[in-house]
């Protein structure tokens, strides 16, 4: 490799959808020039395709919901038609975007696909998560729609008693919004998807995968029926115990019905099952491994956002070619440290702040 095509690659490493004008004008020469490199180094194997995908640059698509939380809080029981004192906060959120924004903390190359308003809470996700680490430029920037936003109700305990989500500005990411990042999503190292997507986001996506792994958030269990058609595809499912019920028609009441409940999501095709349950931990499954892993002891004092975390772990765990056991136990803990935080996504969750849950958790464990 020329001295000059190491300058370029660095250039695309730290923008890999730089025009290839500011690449000429950065470097001091000719369009044409940086054309006649670029196709080198395309030849040589370091770039893969359009949008300058670095060959040994892996780096993770989130494509799904972004919306503002605004969680409300009370220290004493929920009455129902009342009005209950407590305290109401606002906070970045949406599946995609906080598994996005939690990889990113962990040091992942995250790139976010979702659509916002061009409101105040459209600019401010933006900002927050860009800030976060991830690469928001390929987010769909509307002006005449209102950004998605999720109220949930929480009691003393921290588990949330009802949530409304208002999420119909994603039912605007159609095939043809979704095509200019065509390149983008068939580049990926991975794909992490929520079934907050219409089926025709979710008809595009898979059209688009190819041999990239999809993992898939199920989001609830009204949801997670849009992705019943797209089973064989996926290649790691996240289900708690009600989405796994509903889409597989078997019961899920006790532990021992886990392994049942696995077997049939890889009838259908599905990879990696990790079957969330609460209290009870969680059921990992895949073709080489299969158990249970047991919850956190953790104080709790929010639960929203901890799947997303979990999510967000177990994809990390496949980009380090974890073994499945491994990487559930790491996804507990970026867990954890979310259960342990007020807002939907932790601040200072980190691959190091993680790796010391990791070790707390074990430490617990055998106390």
């Amino acid at each position: 490799m020329t001295e000059r095509e190491q300058e370029i690659l660095q250039l695309l490493r730290q923008d890999p959808l730089i025009p290839q004008q500011q690449l000429a004008d950065q470097l001091g020469i000719s369009r044409s020039a940086v054309a006649g490199h670029i196709m080198k180094l395309m030849q040589k194997g370091h770039i893969l395709g359009k949008g300058y995908i670095l060959a040994d640059n892996p780096y993770v698509v989130a494509l799904g919901g972004a919306n503002m939380d605004i969680r409300g809080s009370s220290s004493h029981r929920l009455r129902q038609g009342d009005s209950n004192p407590g305290q109401v906060s606002c906070s970045p959120g949406g599946v995609a975007r906080n598994i996005a924004e939690n990889l990113a903390r962990l040091g992942a190359d995250c790139r976010l696909i979702t659509a916002v308003g061009d409101d105040l809470y459209g600019r401010a996700l933006l900002e927050s998560t860009q800030r976060a680490g991830v690469d928001v430029r390929p987010v769909l920037l509307l002006p005449d729609a209102a950004t998605s936003t999720y109220l949930s109700l929480h009691g003393p305990d921290g588990d949330m008693a009802i949530a409304i989500n208002d999420m119909d500005i994603l039912s605007r990411l159609d095939a043809a919004r979704l095509a200019p990042q065509r390149e983008l999503v068939r580049h990926a190292g991975l794909i992490v998807a929520d079934a907050n997507l219409s089926a025709e986001a979710l008809a595009w996506l898979f059209a688009e995968a190819g041999d990239t792994p999809v993992f898939m958030d199920t989001v609830s269990a009204f949801k997670a029926e849009r992705i019943r058609p797209w089973l064989g595809q996926i290649h790691t499912l996240k289900p708690n115990r009600l989405e796994a019920a509903a889409l597989s028609g078997l019961p899920l009441d006790q532990a021992s019905q886990a392994a049942a409940v696995a077997d049939w999501f890889h009838h259908q095709g599905v990879t990696q099952l990790v079957l969330s349950l609460a209290e009870q931990g969680v059921y990992y499954s895949s073709p080489s491994v299969r158990g249970w892993s047991p919850a956190p002891r953790v104080n709790i004092v929010n639960t929203t956002g901890a799947g997303d975390a979990l999510m967000a772990g177990l994809a990390w765990g496949w980009l380090q070619q974890q073994p499945l056991d491994e990487a559930t136990q790491l996804a507990q803990a970026c867990a954890a440290l979310t259960l342990g935080c007020a807002a939907t996504n932790n601040p200072t969750l980190s691959l190091a702040a993680v790796q010391h849950m990791c070790i707390t958790l074990q430490y617990a464990e055998q106390s």
